[in-house]
């Protein structure tokens, strides 16, 4: 390799001990070149105890919960948010949704897209991902 071309630089991964373990194959979390880019999360909490009998709201809260350890095990906050994409199953939540993401988001209003799906894994009402700055 020529001096001058440098190895290309791997994402550092995560999954760190606040988050169930990942259910398929992927990390919740990826850093690489100042981002943190966090896998979409569901209403699992840290035991793996699936919440897909909870109300939305329940699920929304744990979602959030999610989101927030997953940007702490990489250095990151609510306030360093990009980008946030939210999955509904049915556009009549975005109203409770809303309401729930702005208490919990506070001050930072990153770019969100809320789209919503016919279905989730696991009957789950609510999957979010996101991507902040490290």
């Amino acid at each position: 390799m020529a001096d001058s071309q440098q190895e290309p630089r791997l994402p550092k991964t995560d999954n760190p001990s606040t988050l169930a373990k990942p259910g398929g194959y992927y990390s919740h979390v990826a850093i690489a070149n100042g981002f943190v880019f966090v896998s979409g999360q569901l209403p699992i909490n840290a035991q793996g105890d699936k919440l897909a009998d909870a109300s939305f709201e329940a699920q929304a809260e744990q979602v959030l919960a999610n989101v927030q350890a997953a940007l702490d095990s990489a250095g990151s906050s609510i306030a360093q948010l990009v980008q946030v994409r939210v999955y509904i199953v049915d556009v009549e939540h975005w109203m409770s949704f809303n309401q729930i993401y702005t208490r919990w988001a506070g001050e930072a209003r990153p770019a969100r897209a809320v789209v919503p799906v016919p279905q989730l894994h696991y009957g789950f009402k609510i999957e979010i991902e996101a991507t902040a700055l490290v």
